[in-house]
This record gives C-alpha cells, structure tokens and sequence, in this order.
C-alpha cells in the first residue's frame, strides 16, 4: 500500500514549515499548495487522502475551495480539515456545513494536529477498504463460470479454482466442513435413519 498523501493548502510559508515539521516523522507524502485555486486543482490531479485547507487565502478562500470540492465526484469524498486562526463559532459550523470532517486552530499544537490527522487517515483507509470489499462482493454477483463434474470457478484472470479459495480470497468468509442431508443419506444411510428416526421419535 502506497504511503498516504496529504495535499497542504496554506498561503504562510511559516505554517507550512510547521506543518512539515510536524507530520515529517510519519509515512506521509505531502502536496503544498499556496491558494485555494491552486489547491483545487492539485486536488483534482493528485486525488490526496487528505486535505489540510487553510480558510484565509488569497484567489480562492477555503470555503469556496472546499465547496467547489464537494461538488465534484472525484473529490467529494476526501476528507478536508481546516486551519483557521478565526475562533468563531460560526466560522466552524460554515466548514462542517460545507462537508469539512474536522478543523484546526492557529498557532497548530503538534500533538493535537498529528492525532486529527493520523484519526481522519485512518478513517479513510478504513472506508476505501470497505469499498474495495464492497466492490468485490459485487463481482460474486455476476456470472460465474463452475465446472459440471469438479465444481471448480473460473475467476477473471481464467484460472480455476476451488468454491471455498474463490470466496475466501474474496471475502472474509471462512468455511467449515459439514455434511447435508441428502449427502449424508447417499453416503451414510445408517447414521441418516439413526439421526432422523431418533429425532421423529
């Protein structure tokens, strides 16, 4: 898995230092961006697994930079954290409204920064890995070529292979080993009558 890429939106090079002091120690690759126009576009091209968007910037402010974001499939979805200098309250709910995950006070506190960062980044690796789970169990959906005689599937790569391997590396299905009814009727028959006789009785 790829290290996990932070798109930095912030016009301050004094914060952007910080910044990168900050989350240096951690497998993160950073993206910087000085403008919210700058950053929207880098956030199209690069498709960051997060976003740290600054509110006051020059060309494009965060919350527009934000908005126009949302609206975007392609980018709709990644998480942005603002950094604001501004305590109101109103400021705050105007991100959460516009589809921020979290915000983040000026002058930063390091630890405080690195937990919501490393908190978002795992909440979206957790999802991306619900989707591509999702996506996989969907592909069972669909036409499944099964061999007449040996029950074998042919996955999408044209090799055959077990029911039990097909679905397990697919899923997080594990499987045990039973016996049905009519198999147990076929191959055992003594035990079948003892079984269904005794619970008739």
């Amino acid at each position: 898995m790829n290290n996990p890429i932070i798109l930095i939106v912030e016009d301050s090079q004094t914060n952007i230092q910080v910044l990168g002091r900050v989350l240096k120690d951690e497998k993160y690759e950073l993206a910087i961006a000085t403008n919210g126009k700058e950053g929207y576009q880098m956030a199209i091209n690069i498709d960051p697994d997060l976003i740290l968007l600054d509110i006051m910037m020059p060309v494009m402010d965060g919350f527009e930079t934000c908005k126009r974001l949302k609206l975007l499939d392609k980018t709709k979805n990644i998480p942005i954290i603002f950094l604001t200098a501004r305590g109101n309250p109103d400021d705050v709910i105007a991100g959460f409204e516009l589809g921020a995950v979290d915000y983040i006070t000026k002058p930063f506190n390091s630890h405080e920064l690195l937990a919501r960062v490393k908190t978002h980044i795992t909440l979206q690796q957790t999802i991306q890995e619900l989707k591509r789970s999702l996506d996989e169990i969907k592909t069972l959906k669909g036409l499944l070529p099964i061999c007449a005689k040996c029950k074998k599937v042919r996955d999408d790569e044209g090799y055959w292979q077990s029911v039990e391997k097909y679905i397990s590396t697919r899923t997080e299905a594990k499987f045990t080993h039973s016996i049905c009814p009519d198999c147990l009727k076929d191959l055992y028959p003594e035990y079948y009558d003892k079984k269904f006789k005794d619970s008739e009785d």
